[in-house]
């Protein structure tokens, strides 16, 4: 599929609503059970995505849009959830994701990017020079990723469990 701004805004509005879904009133084991050392549970990821809204596509995409000389990103902290409250409830921790999902989106939508914004770049600190159709697209994957990711995590909490069909549950390989 080509890219297309509307479509990746098609995915990006639907992250909140799946995430609410999915894991609300599930319980701690689900919620902060993880696949190992150094690895993330479904509560670290929604404190990720969170973290993201705030300092990550919205303010990376305004650079590129910018006036400015300089469009060089900050580099984005992969891990600054790990160092917010632990004991917000998992409901508060999807409102706050789905009001700033709200926010940043209907900005995305008041900066009338057209065609040729798309191919205008910044300077990522890993990558170097950045398209905004690759950002922006960067950003549906994201969610669909971390929605990928919260899926395998849960999945392996019954590979043990599954039995002789372990051999048919792509995800738990």
């Amino acid at each position: 599929m080509q890219f297309n701004l509307n479509k990746s805004i098609e995915i990006l509005e639907k992250t909140p609503a799946i995430l609410e879904t999915y894991l609300t009133e599930l319980s701690d084991e689900w919620l902060f059970i993880n696949e190992g050392e150094n690895t993330w549970n479904p509560y670290d990821i929604v404190g990720h995505l969170i973290f993201g809204e705030k300092t990550d596509w919205i303010v990376r995409i305004k650079i590129i849009l910018s006036k400015s000389e300089s469009k060089i990103f900050e580099p984005f902290d992969r891990f600054a959830q790990l160092n917010e409250d632990q004991n917000i409830p998992i409901s508060q921790l999807l409102k706050t994701f789905s009001k700033l999902r709200r926010q940043n989106l209907e900005e995305l939508k008041s900066l009338n990017i057209s065609e040729s914004d798309l191919n205008l770049t910044g300077i990522h600190p890993e990558f170097r020079e950045v398209t905004l159709k690759e950002l922006i697209a960067t950003w549906a994957v994201h969610d669909l990723g971390h929605i990928a990711q919260i899926s395998r995590v849960m999945a392996k909490q019954y590979k043990e469990e599954v039995g002789p069909w372990i051999n048919y549950l792509g995800i738990l390989k």
